[in-house]
This record gives C-alpha cells, sequence and structure tokens, in this order.
C-alpha cells in the first residue's frame, strides 16, 4: 500500500476552515456553475456558516467529504467531493471544480483528484469511485480518463438546465 498523502507538488487538500466561508460562498453562489452542482438557488452566508460548523463530521456521519483544494500559498483554489459514501458496498461518487477559470487546465484537478482518489482506496479501504459528467464537458471528460475512469452509461436527457434536456454520463473507477 502506498503512504497517504494529502498534499502534492502543486497543491494539497485539506478540511474546509471557517475562514473559507466567503470562497464557498462566492463559490456555491456562482451561476455559471449551478447546471453542474444541480444547485437552483442562493446560499445565503448563514446557510453556509451552518454547514462549515457541521464541516467535521466524518464521512461515516455525513456520508460525504469536502476538501478544498490549495495552492502552495494555502490559497483555496477549488473544492474535491465525496458523496453518496457507501461503506457496505465500498463506493463513493466523486467531484471536482476548480473556482477561478483562469486557473483550470493547470493541473490542479488531476493533482487534487489524485490525492482524494489516495485517501478514498487507502484509508476509507472502498473499491470503487463513480463520476457523474455532463455529455459536452469535454475538459472533465478528459481529466477523468486520464485517471483511469472509464464510461459505463449514459443517462439520457438526465440534466434540465435552461431550457434544453442533457444526457450525463457514469464514469467509474475500480481499486487494481
Amino acid at each position: 500500500m502506498a503512504s497517504l498523502r494529502l498534499s502534492g507538488k502543486h497543491c494539497k487538500l485539506r478540511a474546509l476552515e471557517p475562514s473559507d466561508l466567503d470562497f464557498l460562498y462566492r463559490l456555491e453562489n456562482d451561476v455559471d456553475i449551478w447546471e453542474i452542482s444541480n444547485t437552483v438557488q442562493p446560499y445565503s452566508k448563514n446557510i453556509l456558516e451552518r454547514y462549515l460548523q457541521h464541516a467535521h463530521l466524518d464521512i461515516y456521519q455525513a456520508k460525504q467529504l469536502r476538501l478544498c483544494i490549495c495552492n502552495n500559498e494555502n490559497e483555496c483554489l477549488g473544492l474535491v467531493d465525496l458523496f453518496d459514501f457507501d461503506p457496505k458496498n465500498l463506493r463513493a461518487g466523486v467531484g471536482v471544480i476548480v473556482a477561478d477559470a483562469a486557473m483550470r487546465n493547470q493541473g490542479f484537478a488531476t493533482e487534487a483528484l489524485q490525492l482524494v482518489l489516495e485517501y478514498a482506496y487507502d484509508i476509507l479501504g472502498l473499491h470503487q469511485i463513480y463520476a457523474n459528467i455532463l455529455e459536452d464537458n469535454f475538459s472533465s471528460i478528459a481529466l477523468f480518463e486520464k485517471l483511469g475512469f472509464e464510461k459505463v452509461g449514459t443517462k439520457v436527457d438526465w440534466v434540465f438546465w435552461r431550457g434544453t434536456f442533457k444526457n450525463e454520463l457514469l464514469y467509474q473507477k475500480i481499486k487494481s
């Protein structure tokens, strides 16, 4: 088994902190990403403060884990989430977002995803991880395929956004 790292060459993963409130507020209220997050209304700072107060719950209690993706200067660049955690069947979903479009395609999401996969397989003992990706999100498709995820299905007309139905692809990676 490889040794666990929550930091890589260009980024590290850390737990959410109360000081992340403004970052979380901007990210959760960014209408441009609501399509992929299934968000339909803004979040208040009050709601997000309460969320942060409960962010200490472990993945076995909350069935999810959200970690900040930070650069080497400890600036929060994005988030990586494990969700739908199922300890019985040893699986979880994963999602990743780099908030600032100018910071995307620089390897942060790749490294963050590698780190969270290592955590999920080596610490949580998961057998498989899955991701749901809109079929027109070519950057995410390339990212997940580069890391060994395989397309295992298509959910037809799965997401309705701004008057249009879109297909969502199901990607899966089973621990080798």
